[in-house]
């Protein structure tokens, strides 16, 4: 379990079950056993957006903007998940004041994360860094409680990755609960607050990171047993 104002990792070797554990927790995969429990209620078999609805957002492993569209743009598809009447009728704008009312939480979730300078450019113009940033503005967007991000350092330099850090600390502060996979290790024992690894879809270990790197069944299994 994922508590407010925490970061949990969840890491493990290639074939873990890491992403696999996400799409079942985000709805993108539905479950064959087990339960998967949110905020007290049983969410296992719900659909992505209605878990999404009741407080749940995530980013993927791999960059999802529409790049020819701008910052603004994106993180309103975001918002939208929060509107009465969802993507389409924004769209086409059968609700006007509500789509204004979402933009300007889109605008208000960027301003948020940093980015307000680039709201306006194409989101497809901007390193990978900050469209990582982008793509938490638009989970955030979505007023979360919890989120979910798959590999957010991936491709990123160091300096991106501190910055991408320090969000998520200032996230962490404000009370949110954090879940990220994540394979630079550097990037986790510096930030996360519990440390959860998996092997062939079995947790192997749990607990503060300095604990758990130094576990003689992590060693072997995410390092392959190499001192």
């Amino acid at each position: 379990s994922v508590k407010a104002g925490e970061i949990m990792a969840l890491i493990g070797p290639n074939g873990a079950g890491k992403s696999t554990m996400f799409n079942l927790i985000s709805g993108v995969s539905p479950p064959t056993s087990g339960s998967v429990r949110f905020r007290g209620e049983e969410i296992a078999g719900l659909t992505s957006r209605e878990i999404a609805r009741r407080g749940m957002s995530r980013t993927f492993q791999h960059v999802r903007l529409l790049p020819t569209m701008t910052v603004l743009e994106n993180v309103a598809i975001g918002a939208h998940l929060r509107g009465r009447h969802g993507v389409m009728a924004a769209s086409f704008r059968l609700e006007r004041a509500e789509e204004a009312r979402l933009l300007a939480e889109a605008a208000r979730q960027i301003e948020h994360v940093g980015l307000a300078e680039h709201m306006f450019d194409q989101a497809g113009s901007l390193a990978l860094g900050k469209q990582r940033i982008v793509e938490i503005a638009r989970a955030l967007a979505s007023d979360p409680c919890l989120l979910l991000l798959d590999e957010p350092a991936a491709g990123l330099r160091y300096l991106e990755k501190q910055a991408l850090a320090g969000l998520l600390r200032k996230l962490r502060g404000e009370g949110m609960g954090i879940l990220l996979v994540e394979h630079d290790m550097d990037f986790v024992m510096g930030l996360a607050d519990r440390v959860v690894v998996m092997e062939f879809g079995k947790k192997i270990a749990e607990g503060l990171p300095e604990h758990v790197q130094n576990d003689p069944a992590v060693v072997e299994a995410y390092l392959g047993g190499v001192d």
